[in-house]
């Protein structure tokens, strides 16, 4: 088409050749010519201009990244990311920012910790001394040094969460406070990472065991076991929207503590009434949840489930077994579900054993009755 167009004005100008075939043959061999080594050219070049391009393009990804201030959009999310520093231990810089922004006593934070006060204050003023010493800078990190923070962040505002959802002394079974600050500090995280399944489930986790808030606890303030809960009172509208998260962090294929638990939470609020429990598959997730994070309080969680989905022996054996576990100690929730147990089996004596060595651990005034209320039930039931 090239060879006709310029014909056309090559004609019109000087004239008709002698070979009008010949010369527009040779004019389109001419321009193809032309055309192919314009291609070998750009062939040559285009692998440079690539890399050009690629260069530009990493140039101004990095300017990007030196100008970003990562918008945090809450005063107190920004100071928690500011004190988890990565030079502290993780448990210092926990406990650390628990005690300065999360709103708890150093005893709530030993007890989270389970360890002794002192021990727990001792941490403390070693973290600071780090500080002052090392002249570690209070700074917002910048985006790219948010994520080696994160696993601190979510420890802190689980813990806060925890501690309001079963307060571990004083009057009160649950601080409402603590939950909804807990709660509001996970949606705003699940805004900034939406792509971090750990938020997500720590979010499911927190919202599905707020729903039973209603329920928790009578009017007396003595606190109602799960089982002994009215479904019909727990927050359908936090379920569903607990649930959705669950099902959207699964789905990402990273799976991790905070939705294994929130998984668990998942099967109880589904479950229409206390028999209707699937404890064998809360089991099965509590293992998985150990080869994850094997503590000591996930084991004896386990050990319970193990029991109620059937195999209460094994259920008792494990619990035992973790009796001589020096951070369990003092934790109240072992002889409490020891004693649970030992009651269903029909062992009276052991039962009552338990519950009070239970009684004398318990720090929370409503827990306490509840437990004197059980063990008064297994002297009741010795004499009928």
């Amino acid at each position: 088409m090239d060879a006709y167009e310029k014909a056309l004005r090559s004609w019109t100008a000087d004239g008709v050749p002698t070979n009008p075939a010949a010369w527009i043959v040779r004019t389109a061999r001419n321009r193809a010519i032309d055309r192919i080594r314009r291609q070998a050219r750009w062939r040559d070049k285009e692998p440079v201009l690539a890399a050009l391009l690629q260069q530009q393009a990493d140039e101004a990804a990095a300017r990007r990244r030196e100008a970003v201030t990562y918008d945090i959009p809450d005063e107190r999310l920004r100071l928690i990311f500011t004190c988890c520093h990565p030079a502290l231990a993780p448990s210092a810089r926990v406990a650390l920012t628990l005690r300065t922004l999360g709103g708890l006593e150093t005893g709530e934070i030993a007890r989270a910790f389970l360890v002794p006060e002192a021990t727990l204050a001792q941490r403390l003023v070693r973290a600071k001394r780090k500080i002052r010493d090392a002249g570690i800078p209070y700074r917002v990190p910048p985006a790219e040094l948010l994520a080696e923070r994160l696993q601190s962040v979510l420890a802190v505002v689980y813990l806060v969460f925890n501690e309001g959802y079963s307060a571990t002394a004083g009057s009160e079974v649950v601080r409402a406070d603590l939950c909804a600050e807990a709660i509001r500090l996970g949606r705003l995280l699940a805004e900034l990472m939406p792509d971090e399944p750990e938020i997500l489930g720590l979010l499911a986790l927190m919202l599905l065991h707020d729903s039973r808030k209603h329920t928790r606890a009578d009017a007396e303030g003595v606190p109602i076991l799960l089982d002994e809960q009215d479904r019909g009172l727990w927050d359908r509208l936090q379920i569903a929207d607990g649930l959705e998260l669950v099902e959207r962090a699964l789905r990402m294929g990273r799976i991790g503590p905070y939705q294994l638990q929130a998984a668990i939470a998942a099967l109880h609020a589904r479950a229409p009434t206390a028999g209707d429990t699937d404890w064998p598959q809360i089991a099965a997730l509590y293992g998985v949840l150990e080869q994850n994070l094997p503590t000591p309080v996930v084991k004896l969680n386990r050990a319970v489930a193990i029991a109620l989905a059937g195999d209460l022996p094994e259920g008792l054996r494990r619990i035992d077994a973790l009796a001589g576990e020096k951070s369990l100690r003092e934790y109240v929730m072992l002889p409490a579900a020891r004693a649970a147990l030992l009651r269903k089996a029909g062992r009276w004596a052991e039962a009552r054993v338990a519950y009070d060595h239970a009684i004398q651990l318990c720090a929370n005034d409503g827990h306490k009755v509840l437990l004197t209320r059980k063990r008064a039930e297994i002297s009741a039931a010795e004499l009928g």
